[in-house]
This record gives structure tokens, C-alpha cells and sequence, in this order.
């Protein structure tokens, strides 16, 4: 299967890894700079790798080079152009978070994959986490019973030399704050959880010590489903001195889950009315990651390869990227509002915040 990276930034890393990993037909990068393509390559032993193509343009990588995949890995605001791109040209495509800056842009990605059947995959790899997978087990099978709330926390640290490392994060056209960068697979995973469909949103979101930033470095909300269900989010970089924790929650009637570890890699908690010997590998279950993205890279190439060639949707599909997107968008739209906000979306972009701070 012939692939492409858009993007060879601080993620790239763990793409190529998934490429290597998947056995992948490695033919083309692209970056604007080109010294981001070679320190990518170089770290990974494929900088005189003749059969890897370099391009500064990505239009012209796509005409150039006959792709069935390719993985857009930029700046979170060329997100959704690039992807309409890849669409435009019969390109399937993995798509990093967030999907799309606005939620015009998120629902003509959706839109336009279906009518022109390409695959989109919206990278939320901790979906894959091996926690994260035993949890979905037993929500699916109806251990936990009603559901009554769930919660996530990211309580992370950013400091000014990691927004220095790239002059477009923290601003509302190209990144967005702390929800929309580093909250928004816990965020994906609580949606996804607690049932998908939700009825209304409430947020609050502040800039605490980031004031070289345009957006927020704190933001809260509480969620209610159509289910019945509730939830808070706490999504943070102020968290001193360094990343804490990002745990999610989630309580039924007949059991009780919490998933901690930096990014929801172990199972902190594990109680269930119909618990069974099969449960004691869950209780105290770690996952060794190197970093806070941890392994689900790899899981989430070979899914969309599968699909690809199985021709089904991908396990995270463009409407889960969409959804992460609405409930983030959604926050936004109520702290700029100062009331509890409606979905589904219709229109609101994070460039709508522009200003709020």
C-alpha cells in the first residue's frame, strides 16, 4: 500500500513508527522545511532511502505520486484543507486532531469522503489503548448497567519553549488552546463512551499563565447526553512542573471504571456487580508508554489498512473526529456565549474566539 506524510513535526515520530510497523510502501514526505523532512528521516534511518520522495508542496506530491493512503500530520489549521485534498483526489487519508477547525469544515469532510467513497480516519489512537479497549468491552456488553456520569481530567503541562517550538500553536486559526490541542482525545473518549448524542453543553475557559498565547489554558465543562448521562471535563497545560495525570471515569449502576496514567493507559480501578477471575488482569493493568501518545499509532494503521482493503469504515472514523471537534467547539462557543449551548452545531469555528482573552 503506497503512503504519504503531510507534516513532519513533533507527531511525525509516531507515524512513521506505524508505517514501519504496518510494512507500508513508504514513497513521499512532505514538509514546508525542509530541514523537518531530513531530522525525520534521519532519526528513523531512512534519510538515504532512495524510494522516499521529499516535497515542500503537498499538491504537488498528490499529482507527482500514485498514493492509496496518506497521513496529514501539519499545523491543526491546514488540517481540513489538505484532507478535502486527499478526498478530491480519491486519496484515503489519516487525519491528526483535531479534524478541522470549524465545524463547517469537519461535516464537508464527512460529506464529501462518503460521496466520493474514501476512507477518512481521524487520529484519536488512544482509542487503541489497551485499557481504553477493555473498558469499551464491558460498557458493550452491559457491565456497568445505566450509566450515570463519567469524567476526564488532562492535567498536563506546557511550558513557553514548547509553544516556542512552533509559532502556531496557542493561536485560535491554526491550533486553538488546551482543550482543542492536548484535551481533545480525552475528550473523544468521553463522548464516545458515554453514548455519542449530546444534548447540551456548558463551559467555562480561562488564560491563567499563558498570556503570550491567544487561547485558553483551563477550560471546564459539564455535558449532558441524550442517554441521561452527565459528565465534566477538566482539561489543563497548568498543571506545575510537569504533567500529572489524564484519568477518565466512568460509573454505572453496576460497575465502576477509572483509567489513569498520563494519557489513559492503566486501569486505576476495576469493580464490577459480576466481577469473574477473568477481571484480576484488569485490576492494576499498566501500559509502558515512551510518551504521553502513546502506542495506539500502530493499532490505528493497521485498522485503517484493513479497512482500506476490507473496503468498511475505520474503527475511528471521520464522524468521531467530528464529534471530538463539536464538543470542543462547543465549550468554546458557551464560554464566548456565557450560557449552556445546544447541539448539534451548525456553524462555529475556533477563529470565532478570536479576541475572547
Amino acid at each position: 500500500m503506497k503512503y504519504a506524510l503531510i507534516g513532519c513535526g513533533r507527531i511525525a515520530a509516531n507515524h512513521v513508527k506505524a508505517v514501519l510497523n504496518n510494512g507500508l510502501e513508504f514513497v513521499a514526505v512532505c514538509d514546508v522545511k525542509e530541514a523537518q523532512i531530513v531530522n525525520l528521516l534521519a532519526k528513523h534511518g531512512l534519510e538515504k532511502e532512495p524510494s522516499i520522495r521529499r516535497y515542500t508542496d503537498y499538491k504537488k506530491m498528490i499529482e507527482e505520486n500514485e498514493l492509496d493512503l496518506a497521513a496529514i500530520a501539519t499545523e491543526s489549521g491546514a488540517h481540513a484543507e489538505i484532507a478535502l485534498y486527499c478526498i478530491d483526489h480519491g486519496i484515503n487519508c489519516i487525519v491528526e486532531k483535531p479534524i478541522a477547525m470549524s465545524i463547517q469544515d469537519a461535516d464537508e469532510i464527512v460529506r464529501r469522503s462518503e460521496e466520493k467513497g474514501v476512507k477518512v480516519c481521524a487520529c484519536h489512537q488512544n482509542r487503541f489503548n489497551i485499557a481504553v479497549q477493555e473498558m469499551r468491552k464491558a460498557l458493550d456488553a452491559g457491565r456497568f448497567g445505566k450509566l450515570s456520569h463519567g469524567s476526564v481530567h488532562v492535567r498536563w503541562n506546557r511550558s513557553r519553549d514548547y509553544y516556542a517550538q512552533a509559532p502556531w500553536r496557542g493561536k485560535w486559526a491554526s491550533d486553538g488552546g488546551a482543550l482543542m490541542n492536548q484535551c481533545i482525545h480525552g475528550i473523544d473518549l468521553l463522548r464516545w463512551m458515554l453514548g455519542d448524542e449530546v444534548e447540551e453543553v456548558y463551559g467555562q475557559t480561562r488564560q491563567q499563565f499563558h498570556d503570550y498565547l491567544e487561547a485558553e489554558d483551563i477550560g471546564m465543562a459539564v455535558v449532558r447526553f441524550k442517554n441521561g448521562a452527565i459528565a465534566t471535563i477538566e482539561g489543563t497545560t497548568n498543571v506545575y512542573p510537569r504533567n500529572l495525570e489524564e484519568t477518565l471515569y466512568l460509573f454505572g449502576e453496576k460497575g465502576t471504571v477509572k483509567l489513569g496514567g498520563t494519557s489513559t493507559n492503566n486501569i486505576d480501578v476495576w469493580q464490577f456487580a459480576d466481577e469473574t477471575e477473568a477481571d484480576d488482569k484488569n485490576k492494576g493493568l499498566e501500559e509502558a508508554t515512551s510518551n504521553v501518545y502513546g502506542n495506539g499509532h500502530t493499532s490505528l494503521y493497521a485498522d485503517m489498512v484493513e479497512a482500506i482493503e476490507m473496503d468498511r469504515r475505520p474503527y475511528v472514523d471521520a464522524v468521531a473526529g467530528r464529534n471530538a471537534l463539536e464538543l470542543v467547539l462547543a465549550v468554546y462557543k458557551s464560554q464566548k456565549e456565557g450560557k449552556p449551548v445546544k447541539l448539534p452545531l451548525e456553524a462555529f469555528s475556533s477563529i470565532d474566539m478570536t479576541g475572547e482573552f
